[in-house]
């Protein structure tokens, strides 16, 4: 095994060149030129037909919403629209490729010459979009038998044919050069930023645990006085953010180990794994001539008419990067506040619950706080607790109206969770409304004042602070639904202090 050469000393001695390529399952219902659905999961090999299996004598059909959808997200990324572009084959043996080619874009792309700005840490990085092309996603190949899931080592292998077919978009960066020390977090924040994006745009769920969003991420070193770049690997399929920004750190400080011991980096795809966060080889890697491209004869061309393009652009959603903008300044938020709820998935939450009428800063507090210390001890995401947008804007309603305080609040959370209810359904169920009674909250305060001569002397001599055991006394006794404003007021008129 290689012995890696510490990320800084890597970095001292060679700069870094990026690349990455992003495929993206589109959200249509239908696969890209058949009628078989696209839903994940099923029995293996339920979601197929004579076309996306590749029979003899089927001819496939374009799917016209993916190519909507490749419009909607090459306008996003700042793309160029081809007048005219086409499909063709890619050819290559793979048990997974049950035609043994895919069809593919190659030197003409619905999308190409655009760009992506991410920041990281303060700085804004321009990553260029080099095309953004339609194809069609291949099969699942399942290793049986041996350690680590893929075929070395294994006894046999099935292949599911569910996913074949399925229409992706392949998006391919610009080499990302002059990152330093900073290329793993920018390989991540673009990929974060553009998993943002098309969600956005409801092209795709890109999910990365069910594979609808896949990278595969080029690195290559350079000496610093070099001109030339160096040989580039391929890390493929990787499929979470943190392992992009893993793989990246791994291949610098492995490839710096290899020049420095003055071998050769081979062009090469590589594994991924997520238990060590290191690469291992795959296949030396094809080039584009080795894969034999000629156009598809079975497909017309492409020619998106300019008013269906400009259409589609008129359509386009607020972005996230202006919608950043937007909320930051709206919620008075600092840069840190908004990539925490940001990095909490809470962004979408938040402005619903503002839409169903509360307050900026509630609304937040309660995402951010008690909802999202629940979600953390369940181990589920924010947006899959069993409380909707609209409930947490009625709880807030209730403190607001002075029905509720915040610990009474909790206590409807914790209902509304349990799937007691409404708001409104588990503040009658368990008795939580604060006690608004005029006579009832003096019955209490007397009956406290009573009980706790000691404190109350000390308030009727002048020492007011002492009025808060007080307070605090009349809470538990009324189990936390008095209002405390109301009650501190009071038990200062009954000892002669208001």
């Amino acid at each position: 095994m290689t012995t890696l050469v510490p990320f800084d000393e890597a970095l001292a001695r060679y700069a870094p060149v990026l690349g990455i390529e992003t495929h993206i399952e589109l959200g249509t219902a239908s696969k890209m030129f058949c009628g078989c659905p696209t839903e994940f999961g099923g029995a293996p090999n339920t979601h197929v037909c004579p076309v996306c299996l590749g029979m003899p004598g089927s001819l496939p059909v374009v799917n016209e919403k993916a190519i909507e959808y490749a419009i909607r997200i090459g306008l996003a990324l700042n793309c160029s629209i081809a007048d005219w572009c086409r499909f063709a084959r890619k050819n290559y043996f793979y048990p997974d490729m049950p035609k043994d080619f895919q069809i593919s874009q190659y030197d003409e792309p619905i999308c190409f010459d655009g760009y992506l700005d991410v920041e990281v840490e303060g700085e804004t990085y321009r990553i260029g979009i080099e095309r953004a092309h339609l194809e069609e996603d291949t099969g699942k190949s399942t290793h049986v038998g041996g350690a680590t899931g893929r075929i070395h080592g294994a006894s046999h292998s099935l292949v599911d044919y569910n996913r074949a077919g399925i229409p992706l978009i392949e998006i391919v960066t610009k080499p990302i050069e002059a990152t330093g020390e900073m290329a793993p977090l920018v390989a991540r924040a673009y990929a974060t930023e553009l998993r943002e994006l098309v969600r956005a745009l409801g092209a795709s769920d890109v999910r990365m645990e069910e594979g609808s969003m896949r990278c595969d991420v080029n690195v290559s070193l350079m000496p610093k006085d070099a001109s030339e770049w160096g040989t580039r690997t391929e890390t493929k399929n990787v499929n979470s953010l943190r392992s992009v920004e893993r793989s990246v750190r791994h291949e610098i400080e492995r490839q710096a180990a290899v020049l420095d011991a003055g071998q050769a980096v081979l062009q090469e795809t590589r594994h991924f794994h997520e238990n060590t966060g290191t690469t291992s080889p795959g296949r030396s890697k094809s080039d584009a001539q080795d894969y034999r491209y000629f156009p598809e004869p079975d497909l017309v061309p492409v020619a998106p008419a300019r008013a269906w393009v400009e259409e589609i652009r008129a359509a386009l959603p607020e972005l996230p990067a202006a919608r950043r903008v937007r909320v930051k300044a709206a919620w008075s938020l600092s840069d840190e506040e908004l990539r925490d709820v940001i990095n909490a998935g809470a962004l979408d939450l938040i402005e619903e619950t503002i839409t169903a009428g509360a307050s900026p800063a509630a609304a937040r507090k309660w995402w951010m706080n008690e909802l999202s210390r629940t979600a953390t001890a369940q181990g589920v995401e924010l947006s899959a607790l069993p409380v909707t947008a609209g409930q947490v804007a009625r709880i807030q309603a209730l403190v607001d109206a002075g029905e509720l305080n915040d610990k009474l609040a909790r206590k409807v959370f914790e209902g509304v969770l349990a799937g007691e209810g409404t708001p409104d359904e588990v503040v009658a169920a368990r008795g939580l409304k604060v006690v608004s009674d005029e006579g009832e909250l003096v019955a209490i305060v007397d009956k406290v004042i009573a009980d706790n001569a000691d404190a109350a002397q000390k308030v009727r001599d002048g020492k007011v602070a002492a009025a808060g055991a007080l307070v605090g006394a009349v809470m538990k006794a009324s189990r936390g639904q008095a209002d405390a404003a109301r009650a501190r007021e009071i038990i200062l008129e009954r000892l002669g202090q208001s």
